[in-house]
């Protein structure tokens, strides 16, 4: 059920180290019960288009919230300038992340409305970062959208200084979908193969979703790498998921 009345608008929350950041969050305009999506934005910022995709949440029924990763690296700078500031800076620490998110969800959990489940989705180098909350935070799902180098290394020179996630999957403490481009270099089909291993191996739940003639940032709408179809079915089978682990009481 899609819901035409939400309000939409940009707040500060406590993230990593009790630092103020700023968010932007969407939630639909009633009283009832609802799960909570964190939205970790892609490598490019804190830019309309995560915005856009909070709103969406919205609209089918969740309470959503995007934290702005680079606040504190470029306070009110465009997105553009924001995004190359932190990436000659490394990116973000991962501690500093799994510190925003946990700050994120705790906004979500706290809303008279919430019915205490949460869930995180990311894209590009959120992606990553969404995976990392399932290792660390208490959420009940998590969606990784083309992440790199949650197996395998960087490419040297490679602007984000992170290290694989490999090695922990056996921590992972909620179920993960996966939604992947079989063109995409990073993450390549091998290493989307090497995680699937992983997580077989450590008996997690997990769903991966796996597209042809589709490379990277297939969801970006305004990019030459939009692929309509490929978007259409991952964003049914995001909602599906949602529904699935965000539905009722935690």
């Amino acid at each position: 059920m899609a819901y035409d009345a939400v309000i939409a608008e940009t707040i500060g929350i406590q993230g990593a180290n009790g630092d103020v950041i700023e968010a932007y969050s969407a939630r639909p305009f009633d009283g009832a019960a609802r799960g909570g999506v964190v939205v970790i934005h892609h490598m490019p910022g804190y830019d309309r288009e995560s915005k856009e995709t909070v709103r969406r949440f919205a609209v089918e029924g969740y309470n959503a919230v995007c934290p702005n990763l680079y606040h504190r690296e470029a306070p009110g700078a465009a997105p553009d300038d924001a995004a190359a500031t932190a990436r000659a800076n490394g990116g973000v620490p991962d501690d500093r992340l799994v510190g925003d998110v946990a700050g994120a969800a705790g906004w979500l959990r706290s809303l008279p409305n919430s019915n205490g489940r949460v869930g995180t989705i990311g894209f590009c180098s959120g992606g990553r970062q969404a995976f990392l909350t399932a290792l660390e935070l208490d959420i009940q799902g998590a969606v990784d959208c083309y992440g790199a180098f949650v197996v395998g290394e960087p490419p040297e020179g490679f602007p984000l200084r992170v290290r694989p996630l490999g090695d922990r999957v056996g921590e992972l403490r909620a179920p993960v979908l996966g939604m992947f481009g079989n063109d995409d270099a990073h993450p390549s089909p091998a290493e989307v193969d090497e995680l699937e291993k992983l997580l077989q191996e450590a008996g997690k739940e997990y769903e991966f979703h796996r597209y042809d003639d589709t490379g990277h940032s297939f969801f970006s709408v305004d990019r030459p790498a939009y692929r309509p179809m490929s978007a259409v079915d991952g964003w049914q089978k995001i909602f599906a998921f949602f529904a699935a682990k965000l539905g009722g009481e935690a």
